[in-house]
């Protein structure tokens, strides 16, 4: 794996996805490609604005969505001052790049995977759909709040078989929660792999089935950041380290005051299920 590099590159464009009752909130950003040698899917880099958009100290984190030789793809959403800022981005503006950081998610040919994301957790499968040498293999369920259109659900459906739930009620939130124990449940007995990404409280629930179903999972965190480079102290999480690094499906939780902070930075973002506490 290649070092990260810092690098300022050139927005290329910003398109907007769907009608999600505001303006512009959900945009993919296309940047001009840096120099990487090589990238591995659930990567991600820092972002930080400078000049007309405001001499921000610290970057934002956001996972890889696309990498071609033509582009480097963010997909993102505007909610926070940094995000709206960015959303105000146009063509020719430059911006600081740093990546590709962190670890990567598990790519396993010939092993029956299965892909969890919830919302704005989708962005980084993108990538690993598209790059991942047996995609026949894939399967994803998505959990979303906002129309689907806000989302680049279509750049995955294309790819491997894929299925929406919108989640618009607590009985579709409760469903979607049953379907994806019941798929666990499926590929713990097929000797799968489970990968997940969205906010921690649908992290913690991958978690508890993961266990209870001893399926092997890795859970892709979306921490707050400064750095990206393990500097800040500012997004530690309390990790087993004498856990296997990749269990078997019926790998122990490690109990007990066995637990260190460790950066999600530079030791994630991908941790397997049994390893990390949320």
């Amino acid at each position: 794996m290649s070092y990260p590099i810092l690098s300022k590159e050139t927005v290329l464009d910003l398109v907007p996805f769907g009608n999600s009752g505001q303006e512009a909130e959900f945009l993919a950003l296309r940047l001009s490609p840096p120099a990487w040698k090589e990238i591995a899917p659930g990567q991600f880099v820092m972002l930080r604005l400078s000049g007309n958009h405001g001499n921000h100290i610290w970057g934002r984190p956001f996972s890889i969505c696309r990498v071609t030789p033509r582009d480097l793809v963010i997909f993102f959403q505007a909610r926070g001052r940094v995000t709206k800022e960015m959303a105000k981005l146009r063509p020719g503006d430059v911006i600081d790049v740093w990546g590709p950081l962190g670890n990567s998610l598990r790519v396993e040919k010939d092993t029956p995977t299965l892909l969890l994301a919830g919302g704005i957790g989708i962005a980084p499968f993108v990538e690993y759909a598209h790059t991942h040498p047996a995609p026949w293999n894939l399967s994803m369920e998505f959990g979303h709040r906002l129309p689907l259109d806000c989302y680049p659900f279509d750049s995955l459906n294309e790819k491997i078989d894929a299925a929406p739930h919108r989640e618009n009620t607590v009985e579709d939130r409760d469903r979607f929660i049953a379907l994806m124990e019941k798929r666990m449940q499926e590929h713990a007995k097929a000797k799968g792999l489970v990968l997940a990404c969205g906010p921690t409280p649908f992290l913690r629930t991958v978690q508890t089935f993961a266990l209870k179903h001893k399926v092997r999972t890795q859970l892709a965190l979306e921490t707050r950041m400064g750095c990206g480079v393990g500097a800040c102290l500012g997004c530690v999480v309390q990790v087993a380290l004498k856990a296997s690094l990749i269990p078997p499906a019926d790998s122990p939780v490690c109990k007990g005051e066995e637990y260190h902070n460790l950066q999600t930075c530079t030791c994630g973002p991908n941790f397997w299920a049994h390893q990390v506490k949320l």
